[in-house]
């Protein structure tokens, strides 16, 4: 793993940052809690590549972003710092290296996402940080599972490996991965081109995502679109203001320089939907 298992008052510091008091034990319930508590209360966002500061994979300059300044982050922070948390509870927990697959190519583009496998009674996948679709540790296993609002299923490919796929209605997102350590040296390669490259989605993209009681809150450029059972309800952001606004009273980011980045935003939008003021489903990413 790369980074230690968070001591006790980093462990205590965590659990205060997701609103949860140990003592954590090893066990299923815990993992549970843990996962739901981690989605609910750290967001999904990658506004530091927006704002041109590629954020780093060093294990304390984690922690401090998403714990000491209660930001969010992408998967290479959510699950690094989930990671160590579920190892300091006393968790067996092997990083994995898994790759999204990509619509336009059908390929998966390998060390693009870092999730977690988690073993108990059997090996669990724990992803804190696949957007926030994934609601739930699930067991590593072929299986569909209903996590309100999007319907998640794994499948074990004729390769060996597997893939995880979320149903998000008008379009889903997989990933395929290994079910064995990860390549860190690729993890970090791919974590940089994600950051830097113009073609990468995190690059092109403004994106801020949360998961909330079977429901998701979900910021895509200019596009804010909240889904339960009832479904999906976007709408338009009008200007800077309502972007800060929306970050501070939604996702608990208070971070009035993201302003800055608004140009960019109406840029990316108007490229995307050059005939449609107000698009009936968000941009993909």
């Amino acid at each position: 793993m790369i980074g230690a298992p968070l001591n006790a008052a980093e462990l205590a510091a965590y659990g205060e940052r997701i609103g949860l008091a140990g003592p954590f034990s090893p066990d299923l319930a815990t993992l549970r809690r843990v996962h739901a508590a981690h989605c609910a209360a750290i967001p999904f966002e990658n506004l530091d590549v927006q704002l041109g500061q590629p954020p780093s994979i060093d294990p304390g300059a984690i922690f401090a972003k998403l714990v000491h300044a209660r930001r969010g982050g992408w998967c290479y922070e959510q699950n690094g710092v989930l990671g160590r948390a579920l190892a300091a509870m006393g968790f067996a927990v092997t990083r994995i290296s898994a790759g999204v697959v990509r619509d336009d190519t059908g390929l998966p583009a390998m060390g693009s996402h870092l999730a977690l496998l988690v073993t108990l009674d059997r090996p669990w996948l724990v992803d804190g940080g696949f957007g926030s679709w994934i609601g739930a540790p699930l067991p590593l296993e072929r299986g569909a599972w209903a996590l309100s609002p999007w319907p998640v299923a794994i499948d074990l490919l004729n390769d060996g490996r597997w893939e995880l796929r979320v149903d998000l209605g008008n379009r889903a997102m997989r990933y395929v991965f290994a079910a064995e350590p990860a390549d860190e040296a690729l993890l970090a390669d791919m974590c940089h081109w994600q950051a830097h490259d113009p073609q990468s989605n995190f690059v092109l993209n403004c994106v801020v995502q949360r998961r909330q009681i079977e429901a998701d809150l979900a910021l895509r450029g200019r596009v804010l679109t909240e889904t339960d059972a009832a479904g999906s309800r976007p709408r338009l952001l009008a200007d800077a203001d309502e972007l800060v606004a929306v970050l501070r009273d939604r996702f608990d980011l208070d971070l009035p320089h993201v302003a800055q980045i608004w140009p960019a935003i109406v840029a990316r939008h108007s490229a995307l939907f050059p005939d449609q003021a107000d698009p009936a489903t968000p941009p993909t990413t």
